[in-house]
């Protein structure tokens, strides 16, 4: 797990003070990227030092079973280290945010369930959740635990006790694969899918307009620990910034939407959130 402090650099007091202004007083609607859990030991896909990846897309998934046996196997071993993960100091600080009624909940772009573990009760899952398998042919959902059992047992050459890095989505890098056998549907006999969303693929209608409806009944909108390349975030963004809202980003370098924001906090989310909910909570 990556070290860290909670405690506010000099430099950064300043900026916090403009946020607290800008906040005390507002409701304001959470949206979370892959930043907020560095400090739990899960790296960010573009955070300073993070190793260029090219993920599977959701046409290249569906394409072939090499491509399906490829990313089963990467993330079943991946996972074994992302359920293990932990909520830092910042998960719980956005929880606490809630709890005190400043926040009325997070949006977030991270699959990790981590706000939940840490006690956040309104939580939209934008890019869904690793913990569940949706069956894309009849529906089906299992518990991602009862698939990584049937992976187990058809599998046993496969180790994951080794180092294993992984990615923000749950996934490592596998080379032998042929004779890896991909879980199927044990309703229907369909392809599995980890119910998150895949790069290429568009974010249900209806998780949308959840995330949406959260915005619109807002005051506020503060973004902690994305670079908001992904376009579900910008688009919420947008959505605050016309109508007025009070925008507060927190984020390691340059976002896409640091021109729309009335603060832009250059810094780490653990430390920064901790302030925030001490003060505002």
């Amino acid at each position: 797990m990556a070290a860290f402090t909670t405690e506010v650099p000099p430099d950064l007091a300043s900026g916090i003070d403009r946020a607290v202004d800008l906040l005390s007083g507002r409701r304001f609607a959470m949206l979370t990227g892959a930043g907020v859990s560095t400090d739990s030991g899960i790296p960010d896909y573009r955070g300073e030092g993070a190793p260029k990846r090219t993920p599977m897309t959701f046409q290249q998934f569906l394409s072939d079973d090499s491509f399906r046996k490829r990313y089963w196997a990467g993330s079943h071993l991946g996972y074994r280290r992302f359920a293990a993960a932990a909520p830092n100091a910042g998960h719980r600080a956005i929880a606490d945010l809630e709890a005190s009624g400043a926040a009325n909940g997070v949006i977030t772009q991270n699959v990790d369930g981590l706000h939940k573990q840490a006690g956040s009760r309104k939580v939209v899952d934008l890019h869904g959740a690793m913990d569940r398998v949706l069956c894309l042919t009849c529906g089906q959902v299992f518990a991602r635990e009862s698939v990584s059992a049937r992976i187990d047992a058809a599998n046993p050459w496969l180790d994951g006790d080794g180092a294993v890095e992984i990615a923000p989505d749950g996934d490592a890098i596998v080379t032998d694969i042929d004779a890896f056998v991909i879980p199927d549907c044990t309703v229907c006999g369909g392809r599995l899918k980890p119910d998150v969303v895949f790069f290429g693929e568009f974010i249900p209608a209806e998780k949308y307009r959840e995330a949406s409806a959260l915005v619109r009944s807002s005051d506020a909108l503060l973004i902690a620990g994305s670079s908001l390349v992904v376009n579900s975030g910008i688009r919420l963004l947008e959505e605050a910034r016309r109508r007025r809202l009070p925008i507060v980003i927190v984020n390691r370098g340059v976002t896409k939407g640091d021109t729309r924001a009335a603060v832009k906090l250059d810094a780490g989310t653990t430390e920064t959130l901790v302030e925030l909910a001490r003060r505002l909570g």
